[in-house]
């Protein structure tokens, strides 16, 4: 029992995982759930109590119960504590003072993270306002590689997202041309299949990975189909760079998506020795999201900010090359507005880099849910701002086989050029050396690059 007098009020919380709950900053999922404070005094009262609580609580005390949730006994058995040591005496509060002073730099902030478990993260996110979020954010470089180096200061990567509605290899080798010409695709080129088969999956991967040898374009291919059909697909000798799946932060919800960490484990050890990677080991792609294990009845109580922090947990073992949290994705239900999927966005991107992860944000939205372009705007921002490592990029902002609204090519080019970032390295580089950078580094405007333009759209009817 956590307990706090408060105003002349006496508010008691019956166990951990209800007073993290009640000191969550209110979105609709929890709400939902029947978990969310039931005013704004009693979040308070339990902001108080979670900032006076001891970090070593966390290893004590369970939120999923260890018996009975794989993901709990990773979060445990994992627990790196030479690492946690630094910071083992500290509370909540104190810790998050450690977090924000200027003495605590990004190789302090690297050195902690395996002793970091996802309910220290999250508890520590219910007391920073959204400055706290970024500044703290910004400070960690993570950084991953493939046949692009990821996350390095002063860079910001673009997934080039070419979906179709109905999976036609011209419509996707078109919005891949027009995402290249705009300079994303650095991150990968990553493809929502609309039909989950195999054949389809492979036909896509060979477009794609044609395409990249035939322009020589150092980036990486991904069909995000089930870790099952990749696997099918590894075994049939298609040209698989990454593996993809979305996962979740509780053992019932990676079940619901037909998951469980042995197959993570065996699908990441099949992708790796295909040897594909030259810069790095890393080769695992995964999605995650606020809101789906509550969608999928498998939430055990817990409110949904912790449990996607529990996400990054079970990313972490695999040394991901990409994790992203589809931020707005799942609905209102979930996060009902711009400022929920702001606050949201924010969260898990700091939550994912304390804990040592390359993370990635898709800043969208779902056409009923109480938000906007602008929404978009302002959050990706905000996130160029926390050093993110990467941001989707889609034909026109709007996905027409997923239905939902996420980032252009445009908003990247707009993010980069304000906060003066650049693509990866290796990447930009190729922009250059095919005459689509200007003078100043700056992805050239239509007209100004016509000779690199024709060179590609010949490529590409040779196809």
């Amino acid at each position: 029992m956590y307990a706090q007098d408060l105003a002349g009020t006496h508010y008691a919380f019956r166990d951990l995982k209800a007073l993290l709950a009640a000191a969550t900053p209110f979105r609709s999922g929890d709400q939902l759930a029947g978990v969310a404070a039931q005013s704004a005094e009693q979040r308070v009262a339990a902001r108080y109590v979670l900032a006076d609580l001891p970090l070593k609580t966390f290893l004590e005390d369970l939120v999923v119960p260890y018996e009975t949730d794989e993901v709990t006994r990773l979060i445990v058995d994992s627990h790196d504590r030479a690492a946690f040591a630094p910071i083992a005496h500290l509370t909540v509060g104190a810790f998050r003072e450690w977090l924000l002073a200027n003495e605590t730099d990004g190789e302090a902030l690297r050195a902690i993270a395996p002793g970091v478990t996802p309910e220290m993260a999250a508890a520590v996110c219910k007391l920073m306002r959204n400055q706290d979020l970024i500044a703290m954010a910004r400070k960690i470089s993570v950084t991953s590689a493939f046949r692009t180096t990821l996350g390095l200061p002063r860079r910001l990567s673009v997934r080039l997202q070419p979906n179709h509605a109905t999976d036609d290899p011209r419509g996707v080798a078109a919005s891949i041309l027009d995402g290249l010409l705009m300079g994303c695709g650095d991150a990968v080129i990553g493809v929502n299949p609309a039909t989950d088969n195999v054949e389809t999956a492979r036909t896509l991967l060979d477009l794609i990975d044609e395409l990249r040898q035939r322009l020589d374009i150092p980036t990486q291919s991904c069909v995000l189909t089930h870790v099952t059909n990749t696997m099918e697909l590894i075994e049939l000798g298609a040209p698989v760079d990454l593996t993809f799946q979305s996962i979740a932060g509780t053992e019932a919800a990676n079940r619901g998506f037909g998951v469980d960490l042995a197959l993570l484990r065996e699908a990441h050890d099949a992708t790796l020795a295909l040897g594909r990677n030259p810069l790095g080991d890393n080769v695992m792609y995964f999605e995650t999201g606020q809101g789906s294990a509550l969608s999928g009845g498998a939430h055990h109580g817990v409110d949904q900010q912790t449990l996607e922090a529990r996400a990054y947990a079970v990313a972490r073992p695999f040394r991901p090359l990409l994790v992203n949290t589809v931020v707005g994705f799942i609905g209102p239900e979930y996060l009902y507005d711009g400022k929920q999927i702001t606050r949201a966005g924010l969260e898990d991107h700091f939550c994912g880099k304390l804990m040592g992860l390359p993370m990635g944000v898709d800043v969208c939205y779902t056409n009923h849910a109480a938000a906007d372009q602008d929404d978009m705007d302002d959050l990706l921002t905000l996130l160029g701002v926390a050093g993110v490592n990467f941001v989707m990029g889609v034909p026109g902002a709007d996905d027409v086989m997923l239905n939902y609204q996420s980032t252009s090519f445009h908003d990247a080019l707009y993010v980069r050029e304000v906060l003066g970032l650049k693509p990866a390295p290796e990447f930009e580089a190729w922009l250059s050396g095919i005459g689509l950078l200007d003078s100043a580094g700056r992805v050239a405007q239509v007209g100004q690059s016509r000779e690199a333009q024709r060179r590609l759209l010949a490529h590409l009817a040779d196809g």
